[in-house]
């Protein structure tokens, strides 16, 4: 399986390099490894090329790999071919990103370039674009996927659309990357800037939210945010994040009890896989606490999607299961622990049956 990496994004035609720099040590600290910049907005290419060519080599000194974006236009500008890339493999890049795609035998053949970069596809479509690619005999290992971020605000893309242009990708192994946004970035390519993510779902969610969701459809390898600065919470809460398995933010109950405390935060959970409609049970529990006295709380009110619940002492066999709720229900032999966070109630969707999760709580 491919490793998963997180990444920033930097403008050096609107930034100024001792922050970007700096910026990057941050992420460095954190381990974020990759680096996305944009040449679509520069002017004169020629004029900015020894600006990107100082802050990429910095990147490259403290463990980046970066992807430049391009177009037909900057090619222009250079003055060089699609069958000569010696100019960013001199500036320092690892991948070159085509933010407009070609004809497919241009892009296939540019898989070959003996620089040997990475050539990165726009996966924002949901058209034969890549199947025409690979009909060329392209270089897979050395074709990637990323998808686009969208400034302006309802512009981003359907989560049913972004599944399946990245289904495309994925299921032919291609390596693939999308973008979420920070909550306080200001920073873009352009003159709007309401958030730089590539789902529109998710311009306002926590940035941790945004990339549990990315990470856990099994469809994007690397998630990348897309407007700078993101503050040092921000990388914080990534680099904190478990990438391989699901996690759910939990606000516990006051009257939790400790025996519930060690169940819900200290155990690993899975689903079993004879799943049903109502609750995702983890049954483990009832078996290693089964000794254990837990007397009903918070079981009278009627129990909501995201809720908690441990069996109490009135449950028979099933005293200390833990289950989360999928469908409204009562039952006064569940006592309620805690409750998922709003914001990470669409992260449901990936409790598959045997899927493994864990909890943290806020509090």
């Amino acid at each position: 399986m491919t490793m998963r990496q997180l990444g920033l994004s930097i403008y050096p035609n609107h930034s100024n390099e001792a922050e970007d720099k700096a910026y990057l040590l941050l992420g460095e600290k954190y381990g974020f490894t990759r680096i996305f910049m944009s040449m679509l907005e520069a002017n004169d290419v020629k004029a900015t090329e020894e600006k990107f060519r100082r802050i990429i080599e910095f990147g490259n000194q403290h463990g980046f790999k970066t992807t430049l974006d391009v177009s037909p236009r900057i090619f222009d500008q250079l003055g060089i071919s699609y069958t000569d890339l010696a100019f960013f493999k001199r500036i320092g890049v690892a991948a070159v990103r085509l933010d407009q795609g070609f004809n497919g035998i241009t892009e296939a053949d540019l898989s070959y370039n003996p620089e040997q970069l990475i050539i990165e596809l726009n996966m924002s479509n949901d058209t034969g674009y890549l199947d025409n690619i690979l009909s060329y005999q392209a270089n897979v290992p050395f074709l990637y996927g990323c998808h686009n971020f969208y400034p302006q605000v309802g512009t981003g893309l359907e989560d049913e659309f972004f599944e399946r242009c990245t289904k495309r990708f994925k299921s032919r192994g291609i390596h693939t990357a999308a973008f979420v946004s920070s909550q306080v970035g200001t920073q873009g390519p352009w003159n709007v800037n309401d958030g730089l993510p590539t789902r529109e779902s998710d311009r306002y969610l926590p940035i941790t939210t945004q990339a549990k969701s990315m990470f856990m459809s099994g469809l994007i390898d690397d998630v990348i945010i897309g407007n700078a600065y993101a503050s040092e919470a921000e990388l914080k809460a990534l680099a904190a994040l478990d990438r391989y398995k699901l996690s759910f933010n939990v606000q516990t109950v006051a009257g939790i009890n400790p025996v519930e405390r060690q169940i819900l935060l200290q155990e690993n959970h899975y689903r079993r896989g004879d799943s049903n409609a109502l609750v995702a049970r983890s049954t483990e529990s009832r078996v290693k606490y089964r000794p254990d006295a837990n007397r009903p709380h918070d079981n009278t009110h009627d129990f909501e999607r995201g809720d908690i619940l441990i069996g109490n002492d009135d449950f028979g066999v099933y005293k200390n299961e833990l289950q989360v709720v999928l469908k409204p229900h009562h039952d006064l032999r569940k006592n309620k622990v805690g409750s998922i966070d709003d914001a990470e109630l669409p992260l449901l969707k990936y409790l598959y049956p045997w899927t493994k999760f864990t909890f943290t709580a806020a509090d």
